[in-house]
Protein backbone atom coordinates (compact mmCIF):
# COMPACT_ATOMS: atom_id res chain seq x y z
CA UNK A 1 0.00 0.00 0.00
CA UNK A 2 1.41 3.38 -1.06
CA UNK A 3 2.21 5.79 1.75
CA UNK A 4 1.62 9.54 1.24
CA UNK A 5 2.61 12.59 3.26
CA UNK A 6 -1.03 13.74 3.27
CA UNK A 7 -4.39 12.41 2.17
CA UNK A 8 -5.38 15.70 0.52
CA UNK A 9 -3.34 18.60 -0.74
CA UNK A 10 -5.39 21.67 -1.71
CA UNK A 11 -3.90 24.36 -3.94
CA UNK A 12 -5.79 27.57 -3.25
CA UNK A 13 -7.44 28.71 -0.01
CA UNK A 14 -10.53 30.35 -1.44
CA UNK A 15 -14.13 29.46 -0.67
CA UNK A 16 -14.11 26.11 -2.47
CA UNK A 17 -10.70 24.99 -1.30
CA UNK A 18 -11.21 25.86 2.34
CA UNK A 19 -14.60 24.17 2.48
CA UNK A 20 -13.19 20.99 0.93
CA UNK A 21 -10.22 21.04 3.31
CA UNK A 22 -12.33 21.46 6.44
CA UNK A 23 -14.89 18.81 5.53
CA UNK A 24 -12.20 16.33 4.49
CA UNK A 25 -10.31 16.93 7.72
CA UNK A 26 -13.54 16.35 9.62
CA UNK A 27 -13.61 12.84 8.18
CA UNK A 28 -10.11 12.23 9.52
CA UNK A 29 -8.09 13.10 6.43
CA UNK A 30 -4.61 14.63 6.79
CA UNK A 31 -4.90 17.91 4.86
CA UNK A 32 -2.54 20.69 3.80
CA UNK A 33 -3.55 23.86 1.94
CA UNK A 34 -1.14 26.07 -0.01
CA UNK A 35 -2.07 29.71 -0.59
CA UNK A 36 0.35 32.23 -2.10
CA UNK A 37 -1.77 35.34 -1.42
CA UNK A 38 -4.38 35.63 1.34
CA UNK A 39 -6.75 33.08 2.82
CA UNK A 40 -10.36 33.60 1.75
CA UNK A 41 -10.01 33.80 -2.01
CA UNK A 42 -11.39 36.31 -4.47
CA UNK A 43 -14.84 36.58 -2.87
CA UNK A 44 -13.62 37.52 0.58
CA UNK A 45 -10.48 39.48 -0.26
CA UNK A 46 -11.27 41.37 -3.49
CA UNK A 47 -14.62 40.20 -4.75
CA UNK A 48 -18.19 39.93 -3.60
CA UNK A 49 -17.66 40.89 0.05
CA UNK A 50 -15.80 44.19 -0.43
CA UNK A 51 -17.98 44.87 -3.48
CA UNK A 52 -21.17 44.55 -1.42
CA UNK A 53 -19.72 46.85 1.24
CA UNK A 54 -19.03 49.45 -1.46
CA UNK A 55 -22.55 48.95 -2.82
CA UNK A 56 -23.98 49.71 0.63
CA UNK A 57 -21.90 52.89 0.74
CA UNK A 58 -23.19 54.03 -2.64
CA UNK A 59 -26.82 53.43 -1.72
CA UNK A 60 -26.70 55.95 1.12
CA UNK A 61 -26.71 58.73 -1.49
CA UNK A 62 -30.14 57.55 -2.69
CA UNK A 63 -31.38 57.13 0.87
CA UNK A 64 -30.36 60.67 1.79
CA UNK A 65 -32.06 62.03 -1.33
CA UNK A 66 -35.21 59.98 -0.81
CA UNK A 67 -35.53 60.94 2.84
CA UNK A 68 -36.71 64.46 1.98
CA UNK A 69 -40.04 63.11 0.73
CA UNK A 70 -40.54 61.45 4.11
CA UNK A 71 -39.97 64.62 6.11
CA UNK A 72 -36.28 64.42 6.82
CA UNK A 73 -33.98 67.39 6.36
CA UNK A 74 -30.33 66.42 6.05
CA UNK A 75 -27.63 69.03 5.67
CA UNK A 76 -23.88 68.84 5.51
CA UNK A 77 -23.65 65.14 4.61
CA UNK A 78 -20.29 64.30 3.06
CA UNK A 79 -18.51 61.19 1.89
CA UNK A 80 -14.90 60.21 2.63
CA UNK A 81 -13.42 57.54 0.36
CA UNK A 82 -10.35 56.75 2.56
CA UNK A 83 -12.65 56.00 5.50
CA UNK A 84 -14.65 53.52 3.43
CA UNK A 85 -11.51 51.80 2.15
CA UNK A 86 -9.96 51.61 5.64
CA UNK A 87 -13.11 50.19 7.23
CA UNK A 88 -13.47 47.72 4.38
CA UNK A 89 -9.89 46.58 4.93
CA UNK A 90 -10.58 46.01 8.63
CA UNK A 91 -13.57 43.81 7.84
CA UNK A 92 -11.65 41.82 5.23
CA UNK A 93 -8.84 41.25 7.72
CA UNK A 94 -11.39 40.02 10.27
CA UNK A 95 -12.90 37.60 7.76
CA UNK A 96 -9.50 36.30 6.72
CA UNK A 97 -8.74 35.67 10.36
CA UNK A 98 -11.98 33.72 10.70
CA UNK A 99 -11.10 31.56 7.69
CA UNK A 100 -7.65 30.85 9.14
CA UNK A 101 -9.13 30.02 12.54
CA UNK A 102 -11.66 27.61 11.04
CA UNK A 103 -8.92 25.77 9.16
CA UNK A 104 -6.80 25.67 12.31
CA UNK A 105 -9.62 24.20 14.38
CA UNK A 106 -10.01 21.51 11.74
CA UNK A 107 -6.26 20.69 12.00
CA UNK A 108 -5.66 21.78 8.41
CA UNK A 109 -2.12 23.05 7.88
CA UNK A 110 -1.86 26.30 5.88
CA UNK A 111 1.28 26.73 3.80
CA UNK A 112 1.69 30.44 2.85
CA UNK A 113 3.40 29.88 -0.47
CA UNK A 114 2.82 28.85 -4.06
CA UNK A 115 2.42 25.17 -4.90
CA UNK A 116 2.59 23.48 -8.30
CA UNK A 117 1.59 20.04 -9.48
CA UNK A 118 4.55 17.73 -10.03
CA UNK A 119 2.63 14.58 -10.88
CA UNK A 120 -0.62 12.72 -10.20
CA UNK A 121 0.24 12.45 -6.50
CA UNK A 122 2.84 15.12 -5.82
CA UNK A 123 3.15 18.88 -5.45
CA UNK A 124 6.20 21.12 -5.18
CA UNK A 125 6.22 24.16 -2.88
CA UNK A 126 7.96 27.40 -3.73
CA UNK A 127 10.61 26.68 -1.10
CA UNK A 128 11.48 23.44 -2.91
CA UNK A 129 9.69 21.06 -0.56
CA UNK A 130 8.01 18.12 -2.25
CA UNK A 131 4.77 16.78 -0.75
CA UNK A 132 3.12 13.53 -1.81
CA UNK A 133 -0.67 13.34 -1.64
CA UNK A 134 -3.25 10.65 -2.24
CA UNK A 135 -5.51 13.32 -3.74
CA UNK A 136 -4.84 16.82 -5.07
CA UNK A 137 -7.55 19.47 -5.29
CA UNK A 138 -7.03 22.51 -7.53
CA UNK A 139 -9.05 25.49 -6.26
CA UNK A 140 -7.05 28.43 -7.57
CA UNK A 141 -9.98 30.51 -8.82
CA UNK A 142 -9.66 33.08 -11.57
CA UNK A 143 -8.27 36.50 -12.45
CA UNK A 144 -9.54 39.51 -14.43
CA UNK A 145 -9.40 39.17 -18.20
CA UNK A 146 -7.50 42.13 -19.65
CA UNK A 147 -8.75 41.43 -23.16
CA UNK A 148 -6.80 41.98 -26.37
CA UNK A 149 -3.58 43.95 -26.37
CA UNK A 150 -4.33 47.63 -26.94
CA UNK A 151 -2.01 50.63 -26.65
CA UNK A 152 -1.96 51.85 -23.06
CA UNK A 153 -3.71 48.83 -21.55
CA UNK A 154 -1.32 49.00 -18.59
CA UNK A 155 -2.93 52.31 -17.60
CA UNK A 156 -6.25 50.63 -16.85
CA UNK A 157 -7.35 49.09 -13.57
CA UNK A 158 -9.40 45.96 -12.90
CA UNK A 159 -11.73 45.03 -10.07
CA UNK A 160 -8.64 44.02 -8.06
CA UNK A 161 -7.25 47.55 -7.95
CA UNK A 162 -10.63 49.27 -7.66
CA UNK A 163 -10.86 48.35 -3.98
CA UNK A 164 -7.59 50.11 -3.16
CA UNK A 165 -7.68 53.34 -5.16
CA UNK A 166 -6.11 56.20 -3.19
CA UNK A 167 -9.04 58.48 -4.07
CA UNK A 168 -12.51 58.23 -5.50
CA UNK A 169 -12.34 58.94 -9.24
CA UNK A 170 -14.35 61.93 -10.38
CA UNK A 171 -14.93 60.12 -13.66
CA UNK A 172 -14.35 56.59 -14.92
CA UNK A 173 -14.76 54.64 -18.15
CA UNK A 174 -15.65 50.99 -17.63
CA UNK A 175 -15.44 48.45 -20.44
CA UNK A 176 -17.73 45.46 -19.98
CA UNK A 177 -21.39 44.59 -19.55
CA UNK A 178 -21.40 41.73 -17.05
CA UNK A 179 -21.88 41.57 -13.28
CA UNK A 180 -18.62 43.21 -12.33
CA UNK A 181 -18.69 46.05 -14.85
CA UNK A 182 -22.25 47.10 -14.09
CA UNK A 183 -22.00 46.74 -10.33
CA UNK A 184 -18.94 49.00 -10.28
CA UNK A 185 -20.61 51.41 -12.69
CA UNK A 186 -23.57 51.81 -10.36
CA UNK A 187 -21.58 52.05 -7.14
CA UNK A 188 -19.13 54.61 -8.55
CA UNK A 189 -22.06 56.64 -9.90
CA UNK A 190 -23.79 56.42 -6.53
CA UNK A 191 -20.68 57.81 -4.87
CA UNK A 192 -20.69 60.79 -7.24
CA UNK A 193 -18.44 59.80 -10.13
CA UNK A 194 -19.29 60.45 -13.77
CA UNK A 195 -19.48 56.97 -15.30
CA UNK A 196 -19.33 55.78 -18.91
CA UNK A 197 -19.92 52.11 -19.73
CA UNK A 198 -18.47 50.83 -23.01
CA UNK A 199 -19.57 47.52 -24.48
CA UNK A 200 -18.98 45.88 -27.84
CA UNK A 201 -22.40 44.19 -27.89
CA UNK A 202 -25.90 45.52 -28.38
CA UNK A 203 -27.20 44.67 -24.89
CA UNK A 204 -26.06 44.57 -21.29
CA UNK A 205 -25.91 41.36 -19.23
CA UNK A 206 -25.67 38.62 -21.83
CA UNK A 207 -27.52 35.44 -20.81
CA UNK A 208 -29.92 37.35 -18.56
CA UNK A 209 -33.57 37.85 -19.47
CA UNK A 210 -33.77 40.42 -22.25
CA UNK A 211 -36.42 42.52 -20.54
CA UNK A 212 -34.48 42.65 -17.29
CA UNK A 213 -31.37 43.76 -19.17
CA UNK A 214 -33.31 46.46 -21.00
CA UNK A 215 -34.92 47.62 -17.76
CA UNK A 216 -31.52 47.95 -16.08
CA UNK A 217 -30.08 49.90 -19.01
CA UNK A 218 -32.97 52.36 -18.83
CA UNK A 219 -32.56 52.79 -15.06
CA UNK A 220 -28.80 53.30 -15.36
CA UNK A 221 -29.21 55.92 -18.09
CA UNK A 222 -31.86 57.68 -16.00
CA UNK A 223 -29.35 57.87 -13.13
CA UNK A 224 -26.84 59.64 -15.36
CA UNK A 225 -24.63 56.72 -16.42
CA UNK A 226 -23.63 56.92 -20.08
CA UNK A 227 -23.87 53.59 -21.91
CA UNK A 228 -22.02 53.28 -25.21
CA UNK A 229 -22.96 50.09 -27.06
CA UNK A 230 -21.35 48.64 -30.17
CA UNK A 231 -17.92 50.11 -29.41
CA UNK A 232 -14.76 49.11 -27.57
CA UNK A 233 -11.72 50.86 -26.17
CA UNK A 234 -9.11 51.13 -28.91
CA UNK A 235 -6.38 52.88 -26.92
CA UNK A 236 -5.65 54.52 -23.57
CA UNK A 237 -3.24 57.42 -23.23
CA UNK A 238 -2.01 59.48 -20.27
CA UNK A 239 -3.65 62.87 -20.01
CA UNK A 240 -3.20 65.88 -17.76
CA UNK A 241 -6.63 65.09 -16.31
CA UNK A 242 -6.03 61.35 -15.96
CA UNK A 243 -6.63 59.07 -18.96
CA UNK A 244 -7.63 59.77 -22.55
CA UNK A 245 -9.70 56.92 -23.97
CA UNK A 246 -10.02 56.47 -27.72
CA UNK A 247 -13.03 54.39 -28.75
CA UNK A 248 -13.21 52.10 -31.78
CA UNK A 249 -15.47 54.60 -33.56
CA UNK A 250 -12.89 57.39 -33.19
CA UNK A 251 -14.49 59.30 -30.33
CA UNK A 252 -12.45 60.23 -27.25
CA UNK A 253 -13.33 60.38 -23.57
CA UNK A 254 -11.17 61.87 -20.82
CA UNK A 255 -11.55 60.33 -17.36
CA UNK A 256 -9.68 59.91 -14.10
CA UNK A 257 -9.65 56.13 -14.40
CA UNK A 258 -10.30 53.37 -16.92
CA UNK A 259 -11.51 49.98 -15.74
CA UNK A 260 -11.47 46.73 -17.73
CA UNK A 261 -14.19 44.36 -16.55
CA UNK A 262 -14.71 41.97 -19.44
CA UNK A 263 -14.79 38.70 -17.56
CA UNK A 264 -12.43 36.44 -15.67
CA UNK A 265 -10.06 33.66 -16.71
CA UNK A 266 -9.05 30.51 -14.79
CA UNK A 267 -5.83 30.67 -12.74
CA UNK A 268 -3.86 27.82 -14.30
CA UNK A 269 -0.63 29.51 -15.46
CA UNK A 270 2.47 27.83 -14.09
CA UNK A 271 0.56 25.27 -12.03
CA UNK A 272 2.33 22.35 -13.73
CA UNK A 273 -0.92 20.73 -14.80
CA UNK A 274 0.72 19.53 -18.00
CA UNK A 275 3.19 17.54 -15.91
CA UNK A 276 0.36 15.37 -14.63
CA UNK A 277 -1.49 15.39 -17.95
CA UNK A 278 -4.54 17.29 -16.68
CA UNK A 279 -6.86 18.15 -19.58
CA UNK A 280 -7.89 21.76 -20.15
CA UNK A 281 -10.73 23.39 -22.06
CA UNK A 282 -10.10 25.87 -24.89
CA UNK A 283 -10.32 28.83 -22.48
CA UNK A 284 -7.84 27.27 -20.06
CA UNK A 285 -10.42 25.98 -17.59
CA UNK A 286 -9.75 22.58 -16.02
CA UNK A 287 -12.04 19.94 -17.46
CA UNK A 288 -13.93 17.99 -14.80
CA UNK A 289 -16.81 15.54 -14.62
CA UNK A 290 -19.97 15.93 -12.53
CA UNK A 291 -17.99 14.91 -9.46
CA UNK A 292 -15.25 17.53 -10.07
CA UNK A 293 -12.70 14.85 -11.05
CA UNK A 294 -10.25 15.61 -13.86
CA UNK A 295 -9.05 13.04 -16.38
CA UNK A 296 -6.35 12.18 -13.82
CA UNK A 297 -8.15 10.06 -11.17
CA UNK A 298 -6.24 11.51 -8.20
CA UNK A 299 -6.67 15.17 -9.19
CA UNK A 300 -9.88 17.15 -8.71
CA UNK A 301 -10.80 20.80 -9.28
CA UNK A 302 -13.58 23.05 -7.97
CA UNK A 303 -14.69 26.66 -8.31
CA UNK A 304 -13.86 29.27 -10.92
CA UNK A 305 -10.84 27.39 -12.22
CA UNK A 306 -13.32 24.94 -13.79
CA UNK A 307 -15.44 27.75 -15.28
CA UNK A 308 -18.75 26.01 -14.62
CA UNK A 309 -20.53 28.76 -12.71
CA UNK A 310 -18.35 31.57 -11.36
CA UNK A 311 -20.20 32.00 -8.09
CA UNK A 312 -18.85 31.59 -4.58
CA UNK A 313 -21.71 29.43 -3.23
CA UNK A 314 -21.23 27.09 -6.18
CA UNK A 315 -17.53 26.68 -5.38
CA UNK A 316 -18.41 25.97 -1.75
CA UNK A 317 -20.95 23.31 -2.74
CA UNK A 318 -18.49 21.71 -5.16
CA UNK A 319 -15.82 21.59 -2.46
CA UNK A 320 -18.24 20.08 0.02
CA UNK A 321 -19.49 17.48 -2.46
CA UNK A 322 -15.90 16.51 -3.27
CA UNK A 323 -14.99 15.99 0.39
CA UNK A 324 -18.18 14.08 1.22
CA UNK A 325 -17.72 11.83 -1.80
CA UNK A 326 -14.01 11.11 -1.58
CA UNK A 327 -13.47 11.11 2.19
CA UNK A 328 -16.90 10.71 3.76
CA UNK A 329 -18.34 7.82 1.74
CA UNK A 330 -21.39 10.01 1.07
CA UNK A 331 -21.31 10.51 -2.72
CA UNK A 332 -23.30 13.33 -4.27
CA UNK A 333 -22.91 15.89 -7.04
CA UNK A 334 -23.82 19.56 -7.37
CA UNK A 335 -26.88 20.50 -9.42
CA UNK A 336 -25.84 23.55 -11.46
CA UNK A 337 -29.22 23.94 -13.19
CA UNK A 338 -31.16 26.05 -10.68
CA UNK A 339 -28.76 28.46 -9.02
CA UNK A 340 -30.26 31.71 -7.79
CA UNK A 341 -28.03 34.73 -8.35
CA UNK A 342 -28.08 38.48 -7.91
CA UNK A 343 -26.49 41.47 -9.58
CA UNK A 344 -26.00 44.32 -7.11
CA UNK A 345 -26.60 47.14 -9.51
CA UNK A 346 -28.98 50.03 -8.82
CA UNK A 347 -31.65 48.71 -8.92
CA UNK A 348 -30.51 45.21 -8.09
CA UNK A 349 -31.39 42.06 -10.02
CA UNK A 350 -32.39 38.63 -8.76
CA UNK A 351 -32.79 35.71 -11.13
CA UNK A 352 -33.15 31.93 -11.06
CA UNK A 353 -33.93 29.38 -13.74
CA UNK A 354 -34.42 29.76 -17.47
CA UNK A 355 -34.90 33.04 -19.28
CA UNK A 356 -37.74 33.28 -21.77
CA UNK A 357 -35.29 32.95 -24.66
CA UNK A 358 -33.56 29.92 -23.10
CA UNK A 359 -36.87 28.18 -22.44
CA UNK A 360 -38.06 28.73 -26.01
CA UNK A 361 -34.73 27.46 -27.34
CA UNK A 362 -35.32 24.25 -25.36
CA UNK A 363 -38.71 23.78 -27.03
CA UNK A 364 -41.05 24.78 -24.22
CA UNK A 365 -44.45 26.33 -24.94
CA UNK A 366 -44.69 29.14 -22.44
CA UNK A 367 -47.04 31.19 -20.36
CA UNK A 368 -45.40 34.50 -19.43
CA UNK A 369 -46.50 36.62 -16.50
CA UNK A 370 -45.20 40.11 -15.79
CA UNK A 371 -45.56 42.91 -13.27
CA UNK A 372 -44.20 46.40 -13.86
CA UNK A 373 -44.95 48.92 -11.15
CA UNK A 374 -43.74 51.93 -9.24
CA UNK A 375 -42.47 50.78 -5.84
CA UNK A 376 -44.33 52.15 -2.85
CA UNK A 377 -41.29 53.95 -1.50
CA UNK A 378 -41.02 56.01 -4.69
CA UNK A 379 -44.49 57.50 -4.21
CA UNK A 380 -43.13 59.81 -1.49
CA UNK A 381 -39.48 59.97 -2.47
CA UNK A 382 -40.40 61.02 -6.01
CA UNK A 383 -37.68 58.81 -7.50
CA UNK A 384 -38.38 57.83 -11.09
CA UNK A 385 -37.77 54.11 -10.75
CA UNK A 386 -39.87 51.02 -11.42
CA UNK A 387 -39.79 47.40 -10.34
CA UNK A 388 -40.15 44.64 -12.93
CA UNK A 389 -40.95 40.97 -12.33
CA UNK A 390 -41.36 38.08 -14.73
CA UNK A 391 -42.42 34.46 -14.41
CA UNK A 392 -41.58 31.96 -17.16
CA UNK A 393 -44.01 29.01 -16.95
CA UNK A 394 -44.13 25.72 -18.84
CA UNK A 395 -47.59 25.71 -20.42
CA UNK A 396 -47.83 21.91 -20.41
CA UNK A 397 -46.93 21.19 -16.76
CA UNK A 398 -47.56 24.61 -15.15
CA UNK A 399 -44.06 24.36 -13.64
CA UNK A 400 -42.28 27.69 -13.13
CA UNK A 401 -39.10 27.50 -15.20
CA UNK A 402 -37.64 30.91 -14.34
CA UNK A 403 -38.19 33.99 -12.19
CA UNK A 404 -36.53 37.30 -13.01
CA UNK A 405 -36.69 40.38 -10.79
CA UNK A 406 -35.25 43.87 -10.88
CA UNK A 407 -35.94 46.29 -8.06
CA UNK A 408 -35.23 46.82 -4.38
CA UNK A 409 -34.65 43.61 -2.37
CA UNK A 410 -34.63 41.41 -5.47
CA UNK A 411 -31.60 39.51 -4.15
CA UNK A 412 -33.37 38.68 -0.89
CA UNK A 413 -36.51 37.56 -2.69
CA UNK A 414 -34.81 35.40 -5.29
CA UNK A 415 -33.05 33.24 -2.69
CA UNK A 416 -36.42 32.08 -1.35
CA UNK A 417 -37.89 31.74 -4.83
CA UNK A 418 -34.95 29.48 -5.68
CA UNK A 419 -36.20 26.99 -3.09
CA UNK A 420 -39.63 26.93 -4.74
CA UNK A 421 -38.16 26.24 -8.19
CA UNK A 422 -35.83 23.58 -6.83
CA UNK A 423 -38.92 21.81 -5.43
CA UNK A 424 -40.61 21.92 -8.83
CA UNK A 425 -43.05 24.67 -7.88
CA UNK A 426 -45.91 25.46 -10.26
CA UNK A 427 -47.76 28.64 -11.09
CA UNK A 428 -50.71 27.17 -9.16
CA UNK A 429 -48.43 26.98 -6.09
CA UNK A 430 -47.68 30.69 -6.48
CA UNK A 431 -51.38 31.49 -7.02
CA UNK A 432 -52.63 29.76 -3.88
CA UNK A 433 -50.09 31.55 -1.70
CA UNK A 434 -51.68 34.49 0.12
CA UNK A 435 -49.93 37.79 -0.54
CA UNK A 436 -47.98 39.67 2.12
CA UNK A 437 -49.21 43.26 1.88
CA UNK A 438 -47.83 45.83 1.38
CA UNK A 439 -44.65 44.44 -0.17
CA UNK A 440 -43.04 44.15 -3.56
CA UNK A 441 -42.83 40.38 -3.07
CA UNK A 442 -46.62 40.06 -3.11
CA UNK A 443 -46.52 40.69 -6.86
CA UNK A 444 -44.97 37.23 -7.28
CA UNK A 445 -48.19 35.58 -6.06
CA UNK A 446 -50.78 37.96 -7.53
CA UNK A 447 -49.92 37.84 -11.23
CA UNK A 448 -52.93 36.26 -12.93
CA UNK A 449 -53.17 37.41 -16.56
CA UNK A 450 -50.80 36.04 -19.17
CA UNK A 451 -48.64 38.37 -21.17
CA UNK A 452 -49.24 38.60 -24.95
CA UNK A 453 -45.84 36.94 -25.44
CA UNK A 454 -47.33 33.71 -24.04
CA UNK A 455 -47.97 30.86 -26.48
CA UNK A 456 -51.56 30.09 -27.40
CA UNK A 457 -54.85 31.89 -28.08
CA UNK A 458 -55.78 32.10 -24.41
CA UNK A 459 -53.21 34.85 -23.80
CA UNK A 460 -54.61 38.15 -22.57
CA UNK A 461 -53.22 41.57 -23.49
CA UNK A 462 -53.52 43.11 -20.06
CA UNK A 463 -52.77 42.29 -16.46
CA UNK A 464 -55.53 41.99 -13.92
CA UNK A 465 -56.11 44.77 -11.45
CA UNK A 466 -55.03 42.37 -8.72
CA UNK A 467 -51.55 41.95 -10.17
CA UNK A 468 -50.90 45.64 -10.71
CA UNK A 469 -50.73 48.05 -7.75
CA UNK A 470 -53.16 50.93 -7.80
CA UNK A 471 -50.24 53.30 -7.35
Amino acid sequence: MTSYDVDLFVIGAGSGGTRAARIAAGFGARVKVAEEYRVGGTCVIRGCVPKKLFVYAARFAHEFEDSAGFGWSLQGASFDWPTLVANKDKEIARLEGAYRANLGRADVEILPQRATVEGPNAVRLADGTRVSAKYILIATGGHPNLGPEIPGRELAITSNEAFHLPRLPRSIVIQGAGYIALEFACLFAGLGAKVTVVHRGAQLLRDFDDEVSEHLAAEMRASGIAIELGVTIAAIEPDAEGRRVRLSDGREIVADEVMLAIGRLPNIAGLGLETAGVALAANGAIKVDAGSRTNVPSIYAVGDVTDRLQLTPVAIREGHAFADTVFGAKPWTVDHSLVATAVFTEPEIGTVGLTEAQARAQGYRLDIYKADFRPMKATLSGRATRTFMKLVVDQQTDRVLGVHLIGEASAEMIQIVGIVLAMGGTKADFDRTIALHPSAAEELVTMRSKDPSSDGPESLPEQSAESTPAI
